[in-house]
C-alpha cells in the first residue's frame, strides 16, 4: 500500500500469515539502513494473523529496496544460526 502523493519512498507493506516474530526481528535488520528515517509495524488485530510493515526512507531510494535487503540481511543472520547449532550438534554428539 503506498501513500497517496508520494513516489514510493513511505509504502506500507501488508505480511500475511506473520506476527511479532518476523515484525520486530525484519523491523530491527530494517532500521540498520541509514537511508531509512522510519521503520514500524503494527498487528492489525489480535485474532488476525497480519502485520503492517510501514517504511519511509529518506527520499534517496524507494521504500522497497531497504525492505529487501531487510529480508536478506535477516535470511542471512538466521542461516547462521542455524549453521552455528548444526555444527555444534555435530561436535556435541562426536564427543559422546
Amino acid at each position: 500500500v503506498q501513500a497517496d502523493g508520494t513516489d514510493g519512498n513511505c509504502v506500507t507493506f501488508v505480511l500475511h500469515d506473520e506476527d511479532h516474530t518476523l515484525g520486530n526481528s525484519l523491523r530491527y535488520m530494517v532500521m540498520k539502513n541509514p537511508d531509512v528515517e522510519f521503520c514500524g509495524y503494527c498487528i492489525t488485530h489480535p485474532s488476525e494473523s497480519k502485520i503492517n510493515f510501514r517504511i519511509q526512507t529518506r527520499g534517496t531510494l524507494p521504500a522497497v529496496e531497504p525492505f529487501r535487503k531487510g529480508l536478506n540481511d535477516l535470511m542471512g543472520v538466521c542461516q547462521h544460526v542455524l549453521d552455528t547449532f548444526e555444527r555444534s550438534m555435530k561436535e556435541y554428539r562426536a564427543q559422546r
